[in-house]
């Protein structure tokens, strides 16, 4: 045998890496090692798997970015404070200069300031305005006015500044009242279908430069004498059409709150907030309009519609556009007539129409003064069906035979669409808003509408030929009455709205001569105030025609001495002084608005109208306050001591016939 060799070893190579050198187990918090380890997993993942976790990285990642962007914008603001304190005290002699026309809310009754308010002035940022309805009309967000004028301090000045500050700096536009701030959102904001870039301040809108204006002691005496009046009707009538004051109730004649409504926006010219609030809260939980009650189309049109819609652009409260929307469409079925002359009576709750018992006649006034409403009211909801119907009649009307040089008779067939009654000419009672909406549509529309301006051009010029005479002693200039080719003496208080709409019209570029026509009659509707015992108007007045010994100018027969607290005369003093600026209209207004007190008042609460002007020891009182003595008396007599020409810009507003500003149109 072989000799043994030396003994066998077997060996086994083991190769260790970085890893499992460090020990057993194979763990190791290396970022190599973890990152081996993440991907093997994220590999075992799903594909829908995977696609969640990208998408919630990717959506944190994006929230960080805004979070970030906030922060900095948060930040910037707060390092910048004391340099926007600075630019605030520097603004306030430039508020009116900064921001656009807005009429401010109301101010809030406040106890520790009596019977007089301290109302606040504040012009918030313009809102965005809006398109809607017919195509060549540019529509705007509500146009407000502003000049509230207060007295306030220099605190509250610089409190509010403050807010219009802060919402200079926020993307949305925000109203800034008396420290509080208000957003658009809040029914601020009328609905639209598309929204438009701001628009740029009109040339209108200079008088922003102006310095405010004050409250004066005139004015405060109407605020005084509204809260009165409004303490009546809120006693004794609240919710109902109209005061009883002496016997402390109230009367119906819709049953749809008319003084409430028609008050509205007096109360927001005026500054009362808290008034205003009850009766928004009134308007938004009891008015309802389904309700199975005949009411008068021109009447329902002028006072309701007029003021919802008016209270809507001053407030900017879309509660009110609504309201408005639905009372525009439940007075539609009148216009469903043969001749598309519409009745005077609907049924607002069962849709149906029908002419008064007595006859199928319309009065003309009534079917031609309801054009201002219906066509603001499509102008806003881009619903043409109500400036449709409305402008069908004043076309028929253009092309009616039976006028006497523009002027026009006062009943009109439902079924011919012809004039009846032929050969009786007034500028009073049943056509004399005619003549007024014949401008007023002209001036609302832009002055595009040329048929409108030639009926009111022949017509003021048969006014001129037929009914102009001359009294004796004085010689007032008055406007009679033609029937059947006889001239009669009798003068309406009701046709003392036309120096107001003569002067309207010189005023936006119409014959020069209107302007003088204006102030002869305005002299004779002050003296139709001034020749009377009580200094109050009788309804309707007689003129001398030849001097008779112990006889004034005006006479006036027992039918016809009640006073119902018309506004007319003062309507007109309006607009004589704002376009003339002559203070003795502002005087002979505040006589007007002594005897009112004097002789109407009710101490308890409440206006009333009367049955003997002539009586100054017992004026008859009829327990009786019309609605139109909040809408149109008071508001006319607060903004005719206002010396401020832009509280309700006549080159932006016009006034219906019941007193409610609505915006004039801007073309596109």
């Amino acid at each position: 045998g072989a000799a043994a060799g030396p003994p066998r070893r077997d060996f086994i190579s083991v190769t260790l890496g970085p890893e499992e050198a460090v020990g057993v187990g194979g763990y190791n918090n290396s970022k190599a090692w973890r990152r081996r380890s993440c991907w093997r997993k994220w590999k075992q993942l799903s594909r829908l798997q995977r696609s969640v976790i990208l998408f919630l990285f990717a959506f944190l990642a994006v929230c960080g970015v805004i979070s970030y962007t906030s922060m900095g914008e948060a930040w910037k603001s707060i390092t910048n404070k004391s340099l926007d304190d600075q630019r605030t005290e520097q603004a306030i002699p430039r508020l009116k200069l900064a921001n656009p026309v807005v009429l401010p809310a109301p101010q809030k009754a406040d106890a520790n300031h009596g019977d007089y308010p301290e109302l606040s002035l504040q012009k918030p940022p313009k809102l965005p305005h809006v398109r809607r309805g017919p195509s060549n009309l540019q529509i705007k967000a509500p146009q407000r006015d502003t000049r509230l004028k207060t007295r306030h301090d220099t605190m509250r000045a610089v409190e509010e500044l403050v807010e219009v500050d802060k919402a200079e700096k926020t993307e949305k536009s925000i109203i800034s009242w008396r420290g509080a701030v208000i957003e658009p959102d809040q029914s601020t904001e009328p609905p639209s279908s598309r929204i438009m870039e701001p628009e740029k301040p009109s040339s209108v809108e200079a008088e922003d430069q102006k310095e405010p204006v004050p409250i004066n002691e005139r004015q405060l005496a109407v605020i005084e004498a509204f809260r009165h009046a409004w303490k009546g009707y809120k006693d004794f009538a609240w919710g109902h059409d109209e005061l009883k004051p002496l016997s402390k109730s109230y009367s119906e004649w819709f049953g749809l709150g008319l003084t409430l409504i028609d008050a509205l926006d007096t109360m927001w010219i005026l500054g009362l907030k808290e008034e205003f609030e009850e009766a928004r809260k009134w308007v938004a939980n009891d008015l309802v309009f389904d309700k199975n009650v005949d009411v008068n189309l021109f009447e329902s049109t002028i006072r309701i519609l007029g003021g919802l819609l008016s209270t809507y652009h001053l407030s900017g409260d879309s509660l009110f556009l609504e309201k408005a929307k639905d009372i525009g469409n439940r007075l539609m079925p009148a216009f469903k007539t043969p001749s598309k002359i519409p009745y005077s009576d609907v049924n607002i709750g069962r849709g149906t129409a029908h002419p008064p018992r007595w006859t199928s006649d319309s009065t003309v006034a009534e079917v031609t003064s309801i054009q201002l409403e219906f066509r603001e009211l499509s102008r806003l909801t881009g619903d043409e069906k109500f400036q449709k119907a409305v402008d069908e009649v004043m076309k028929h009307v253009h092309t009616l035979s039976g006028k006497n040089d523009g002027l026009v008779p006062m009943f009109i067939n439902t079924n011919s669409g012809q004039f009846t009654h032929l050969g009786v000419y007034t500028l009073g009672a049943r056509a004399d808003s005619y003549y007024e909406y014949l401008l007023k549509q002209w001036i609302q529309g832009g002055k595009k509408e040329n048929e409108l301006l030639e009926d009111y051009m022949r017509a003021i010029e048969g006014v001129k030929k037929h009914l102009l005479q001359r009294s004796e002693p004085k010689k007032l200039t008055f406007v009679g009455e033609l029937a059947h080719g006889h001239f009669s003496a009798k003068m309406d208080h009701l046709v003392c709205f036309l120096p107001g709409t003569l002067a309207l019209g010189a005023h936006n570029g119409l014959a020069a001569d209107h302007m003088k026509l204006a102030e002869t009659l305005i002299e004779t509707c002050y003296q139709m105030y001034a020749q009377v015992e009580t200094g109050l108007s009788p309804e309707i007045v007689h003129f001398n025609l030849h001097a008779q010994k112990g006889h004034k100018d005006v006479e006036i027969k027992p039918a016809d001495r009640h006073n119902l607290l018309r506004p007319e005369t003062v309507e007109s003093l309006f607009y004589m002084y704002r376009f003339t600026g002559d203070k003795k209209y502002q005087d002979w207004g505040w006589e007007i608005f002594q005897n009112f007190n004097r002789y109407t008042r009710v101490p308890t609460g409440g206006y009333t109208s009367i049955n003997n002007v002539q009586n100054p020891s017992n004026p008859e009182p009829r327990d009786k306050m019309e609605s139109f003595f909040l809408g149109e008396t008071l508001k006319y007599m607060f903004l005719l001591f206002s010396d401020d020409i832009d509280l309700i810009n006549l080159d932006k507003y016009i006034f219906n016939t019941e007193a409610h500003p609505l915006p004039i149109w801007v073309p596109a």
